[in-house]
Formats: C-alpha cells, sequence, structure tokens
C-alpha cells in the first residue's frame, strides 16, 4: 500500500485519472513452474500507473496496472526487451474496477485513505478467494510475468475488522500460492514485519520509502535470497538514499505519488 498521501497529492492523483480454503485452481494451462521468472537483485525498472504509458523508458522491468492495459501493452514491452508487472490490489476493493459489483458488502471495510478504496475482510478466504483467481488470470491472459498484489499489510492498519498477523500470512501465502500456479512471479507489496516467514513464498519484494524511515536494512533477506528489491522513495533527493539502496542491493529509485512516467534513479 502506498503510504497516506498529503491531501494536495491526492488531489493531483484524482486529476490523472467465516474462513474456509475454497481454492478454484489455476485454470487452464497454466505456465510450468520452473519458467516462472525470477528477478536478480540489482535490476533497473519503471513503475507506472497514471498518465500515458511511455514504453520508451531504457530499463529492463515494468510495472503497469494490469486492469488498464491490454495485452497489446504488454507484448510491445516484451518486444522492447522488458519483463512486465502487473499491478493489482489483492487487500483493498477499489469502486472503479469493472468487478467491483462482485465484492459482496460484507468483506468492505474502512477506507484506507485512497479515494474510492476500502479495505478488504482478508479472512473470508471463501470470498475473496475465486475473486483474486480471476484477477491473477487477467494477469496472466494479458502476457505478464509477475504480479505486484497490493494492500498486503492490512493487519497493520485501521480496516474495521480484527485481523491478526496470522490472518495476513494465511492470505498472502494465498496469494502467492495463486500467482505461482499460473506462473507468474509475485512479489511482496511492504509488510515489512512478516519477510522472515514470506521469504519463501515470494519472488521479489516491492517496497516504498523504507530509507524515509529507516526501514531498508530490514529488506536484506530478499537480496540475499537472489531476489529483487524494487524501491521508491517520494519525498528524499535520490542523495539522501542511493549510496545505502546501492550498499544493499537494492533497485531503488524516486518517484512522485501519481507514479506518472517521471523516474530518478540511482
Amino acid at each position: 500500500m502506498r503510504r497516506v498521501l498529503p491531501l494536495f497529492a491526492v488531489l493531483l492523483l484524482l486529476a490523472t485519472a467465516c474462513t474456509t480454503s475454497q481454492d478454484p485452481g489455476p485454470g487452464p494451462d497454466p505456465r510450468p513452474s520452473g519458467e516462472r521468472w525470477r528477478p536478480k537483485p540489482g535490476l533497473a525498472w519503471q513503475w507506472q500507473l497514471s498518465g500515458r504509458l511511455d514504453p520508451a523508458v531504457d530499463v529492463p522491468v515494468y510495472d503497469i496496472d494490469g486492469f488498464d492495459h491490454p495485452a497489446a501493452t504488454v507484448a510491445d514491452l516484451h518486444r522492447r526487451g522488458r519483463k512486465v508487472i502487473c499491478y493489482l490490489s489483492t487487500g483493498a476493493w477499489e469502486d472503479f474496477r469493472p468487478d467491483a459489483g462482485a465484492f459482496p458488502k460484507s468483506v468492505l471495510g474502512q477506507g484506507n485513505g485512497w479515494e474510492g478504496e476500502r479495505w478488504l475482510d482478508i479472512r473470508r478466504i471463501d470470498v475473496l478467494t475465486p475473486l483474486m483467481a480471476k484477477r491473477l488470470d487477467m494477469c496472466r491472459a494479458k502476457g505478464f510475468d509477475a504480479v505486484e498484489p497490493d494492500n498486503m499489510d492490512g493487519y497493520r492498519n485501521r480496516t474495521g475488522f480484527p485481523l491478526t498477523a496470522a490472518d495476513q500470512l494465511r492470505y498472502n501465502r494465498l496469494i502467492a500460492r495463486l500467482a505461482r500456479e499460473r506462473g507468474l512471479a509475485v512479489g511482496l507489496k511492504n509488510d515489512l514485519d512478516q519477510i522472515p516467514q514470506l521469504l519463501a513464498d515470494f519472488d521479489f519484494a516491492v517496497n516504498e520509502q523504507c530509507a524515509e524511515y529507516d526501514e531498508c536494512g530490514r529488506l536484506v533477506p530478499f537480496v540475499k535470497a537472489g531476489k529483487a528489491v524494487f524501491h521508491v522513495e517520494y519525498e528524499l533527493e535520490t542523495e539522501e538514499f542511493c549510496p545505502e539502496a546501492r550498499e544493499l542491493g537494492l533497485s531503488s529509485m524516486r518517484k512522485k505519488y501519481e507514479l506518472g512516467v517521471w523516474r530518478r534513479a540511482c
């Protein structure tokens, strides 16, 4: 989950744009798990979730919205030599998504600080498993190489539900398993406290503002395991965080809150 924004950044963003374990399975013809992409530490990347996509940034990895872009966009990025990550919200409901009506009101909690978004009751695996499986099927069908599941730390926030760390571990592992069954690499978004338990379940990490909050050292287990850490800062200048990021082996850059084209890499 991106950190709660100041009001001006929210306005800018708006301008741009009972637990059971039921599992429908990965669907037809998943890629064999041996073919799953496994990004290595140090890969440069671009993260663009708003504005017109610029496919010409000379980096090997793109992270873009899974709903907003068709298969043709993913194919074009592949022709340019990029690996492409599918951004999805798996821990929060968004009223602007085409499948928003499929989520029963009983699983919708408090707002998460973003317009039109509400936390999900991740204890309701019976409800959320088929919904998330369909979203991951979409990522696979469009040809994405990986998925960035967002809002994966609800238990640390005021969601409106009594979520526990155990609830979060169970749900995050479910999302990771569903992604991998479809041949998609999967990243752990933030959720630093559970890295020791979840390291084996995820192929890379995506982090926001670990330097600003003096947390980057907690991501080192991913790097030591040969797994990329894709990292951004919003408030700090590159000279304030890049030396440490390079030393730790992170793939770091500065972005603006709206996550448009602009980037300043380490």
